[in-house]
């Protein structure tokens, strides 16, 4: 029976972020943008991090057309982060969707909305100036001419807002194949949780405030290396665990994080090999969000 550290917590910040819905012709040219867009997940090193939200079939999407909710991210709130959010909401935009053939880009942000981009300076350009703002499905629009021989379609403002960045559990397992499975069943969880994301997926390198190299941002969160249990004294890995996966979750509220938590928690308590569930912090280090377990799911 899988062990839960009730008294542990996660450690989550404030941040800023975008939910668009990118459409396609087929479910391959969406994919291709949507994995794009949202890759590269360093909002350590001041860049952004986004994800899927979840997929979106033809028959619920705005242009009738295969789509998936993405989000993306930049740590912090105020002036600063909206001016970095939009610098990289244009660029991963340009270079992640515009690019690929037949996509689309809505705003489909609904609670607490904090502002507005005008996505003209920062997309609607590539047209050269032979972008034209259309009424396209009763929604005001930027077209930009390209040589596929359609337009590229992106809503003219899109919405941002404040959220919750961080929230995390850690899975101890037995072995690396009991890890990937257990990240597997809660990345797939919080797809079905509207408005949380995974940035990191299943990631593989928790991190630690503490580092011998600066100039490369956080380094490895040796005390939990199960590599090193053997090789340094001031181990903190248990004996019998192989593998410690993290799970990174991302919402547009502290409620949709705990409720992306809890039920990832219950996802995987059957996980043959998961032997303990606990959640990484800093020692209230980073942020100023708390998140314990015996907050999230009910003993």
């Amino acid at each position: 029976m899988v062990k839960i550290l009730y008294n542990e917590f996660a450690e989550a910040f404030p941040g800023t972020a975008v939910q668009l819905l990118v459409t396609a012709k087929h479910q391959r040219l969406l994919e291709r943008a949507v994995y794009s867009f949202t890759a590269l997940p360093s909002t350590v090193f001041g860049d952004a991090e986004g994800g899927i939200d979840h997929w979106v079939n033809e028959n619920e999407t705005i242009d009738g057309r295969p789509g998936a909710v993405v989000q993306l991210w930049v740590t912090g709130t105020g002036k600063k982060a909206q001016e970095n959010l939009y610098d990289k909401l244009g660029k991963r935009m340009r270079q992640g969707i515009l690019v690929v053939p037949t996509t689309a880009v809505f705003d489909v942000l609904e609670i607490n909305e904090k502002g507005k981009f005008d996505m003209m300076d920062n997309v609607g350009h590539c047209g050269d100036g032979y972008e034209e703002i259309r009424t396209v499905y009763n929604r005001e629009m930027i077209s930009v001419p390209i040589m596929m021989g359609h337009d590229f379609l992106v809503d003219h403002f899109i919405k941002y807002t404040e959220g919750i960045m961080g929230g995390n559990l850690w899975f101890f397992c037995d072995s690396v194949d009991s890890a990937l499975e257990a990240g597997e069943i809660a990345v797939e969880t919080i797809l079905k949780i509207k408005g949380a994301i995974t940035s990191f997926n299943i990631c593989s390198a928790g991190s630690k405030v503490e580092t011998n190299y600066p100039e490369i941002g956080p380094t490895t969160n040796h005390w939990y290396c199960p590599t090193l249990k053997n090789k340094i004294k001031d181990s903190k890995v248990p004996d019998g665990i192989k593998s410690i996966p993290e799970i990174v979750i991302n919402g547009l509220t502290i409620d949709i994080v705990k409720e992306a938590m809890r039920k990832a928690i219950e996802s995987v308590k059957d996980v043959d090999g998961l032997k303990i569930i606990s959640a990484g912090n800093f020692g209230g280090k980073l942020g100023p969000y708390k998140i314990y377990l015996k907050d999230v799911i009910q003993r």
